[in-house]
């Protein structure tokens, strides 16, 4: 195999190591056996993250499945993994952005209702965000417009009629 050259300084072949790292910001994180390069000559360092969707994914669910509460960094994870910008996730989870802001600050005390919790961690849990929830009675029909559910026994069991 040929010897990698350092991008940086491009005389020092890299030599490479397995370490334990913390990874992330304002999440308690931290990566066991990871590859990381190293330059001899000029000291330049690279961290090697292999299949790191796969690992995102895994820190998500590790976080969706923990029994305490969410902390700030992790709820700003969990947002950002499952891909709303601010606004968009609050929207989503029927608060005003500053409700978010305060969620995700470190100063804030403010910490997620049991019930905010609980859905964050269910989004999470499958891997992409739930599209719409009706959230504000506004969102719902009035109840003479309301439309009686129907149901038909089939041979597989219920389904809409």
């Amino acid at each position: 195999m040929k010897a990698l050259k350092c991008p940086l300084c491009g005389d020092g072949e890299l030599a490479e190591t397995r370490e334990t790292r913390r990874y992330g910001r304002g999440i308690d994180v931290t990566l066991v056996n990871v590859p990381v390069r190293r330059c001899p000559t000029c000291g330049e360092e690279m961290v090697m993250i292999p299949a790191i969707e796969e690992l995102h994914r895994q820190i998500a669910h590790e976080l969706a499945r923990s029994g305490r509460r969410l902390r700030p960094g992790e709820v700003r994870f969990l947002r950002t993994y499952l891909g709303y910008s601010s606004s968009d996730f609050a929207a989503v989870m029927g608060v005003v952005p500053e409700t978010v802001s305060r969620w995700e600050s470190a100063r804030s005390a403010q910490a997620m209702s049991p019930t905010a919790d609980r859905l964050l961690r269910l989004m999470a849990q499958q891997d992409r965000p739930i599209a719409a929830y009706a959230l504000d009675s506004s969102d719902a029909a009035a109840p003479d417009h309301v439309q009686p559910l129907r149901l038909s026994r089939t041979s597989q069991g219920w389904a809409a009629a």
